[in-house]
């Protein structure tokens, strides 16, 4: 392992989505975004609806739509445990153009029934989908 390099693993509750050695880590944390490079200090952080970053030792980079979770960094080891990640040759468009439009039509009708801040979040992780997908 290089002087500048870490590893991470990062996992959601269905699959390991990545794991092995990079050159720098961004992620969306609920109080700010973040980067993550070699030797950085100790830290525990919970993430929200956004996008996830990293570069390997090839120097590619490859982005990821995330819903949430937490983030721990420690001796050069990074570990994210994701609610949900896909990586941008992976989300499914027109199944978030499909929840887009669902969220927004429910958040327009204001039927009294309607958990607004569900379809809020609903509408927003998928906006986020699209985002990094490129559709936005």
């Amino acid at each position: 392992m290089s002087e500048k390099q870490f590893h991470l693993e990062i996992v959601t509750p269905r699959r390991v989505v990545f794991k092995g050695e990079v050159e720098s880590f961004s992620a969306p944390g609920v109080v700010g975004g973040f980067q993550v490079l070699h030797s950085h200090a100790p830290l525990l952080s919970a993430l929200t609806v956004g996008e996830v970053r990293l570069r390997n030792t090839n120097g590619e980079e490859f982005r990821y739509a995330t819903s949430g979770g937490f983030v721990e960094v420690r001796d050069n080891n990074v570990i994210v445990l994701a609610d949900t990640a896909e990586r941008t040759d992976e989300i499914d468009v027109p199944r978030a153009e499909a929840a887009r439009d669902r969220a927004a039509q429910r958040l327009a009708e204001r039927e009294k029934e309607t958990d607004f801040e569900r379809a809020r979040l609903a509408l927003h992780r998928a906006l986020n989908r699209l985002k990094i997908a490129g559709r936005d």
